[in-house]
């Protein structure tokens, strides 16, 4: 129900969009986040925005390179990456919150509906 993309390779310093397309319901009054998963290492939150897109939350490694934005209209949420660094580098998740007009959260368990991942290799 879910659907990333946009991943690929760029050069430190480069700039990639993803993308996440949603399929079969609607995700407009749920919030979203876009999660990371480097090889070997856990999980982690990397961006979250409410249902209306007027709040976000960003971790501290991505944050003022970052940007997740949603058109509820499409379906559709976006995470622009700019920037890039070689710790970037990660297969990439954008996930939805079950419950409606929930919060944002930074906890990947309280996540139902996940995308396929998207890998974005970034090199030095």
């Amino acid at each position: 129900q879910l659907q990333a993309s946009g991943g690929g390779l760029v050069q430190a310093g480069g700039s990639l969009r993803l993308s996440c397309a949603a399929s079969g319901r609607t995700f407009s009054n749920c919030a979203m986040g876009w999660f990371r998963q480097a090889p070997g290492g856990e999980r982690e939150f990397v961006a979250g925005i409410s249902w209306s897109g007027g709040s976000s939350y960003y971790a501290d490694s991505v944050k003022g390179r970052f940007t997740i934005s949603r058109d509820n209209a499409k379906n559709t949420l976006y995470l622009q990456m700019n920037s890039l660094k070689p710790e970037d580098t990660a297969v990439y998740y954008c996930a939805a919150d079950q419950a409606p007009y929930g919060s944002i959260s930074t906890t990947w368990r309280l996540y139902e509906y996940w995308g396929q991942g998207t890998l974005v290799t970034v090199s030095s």
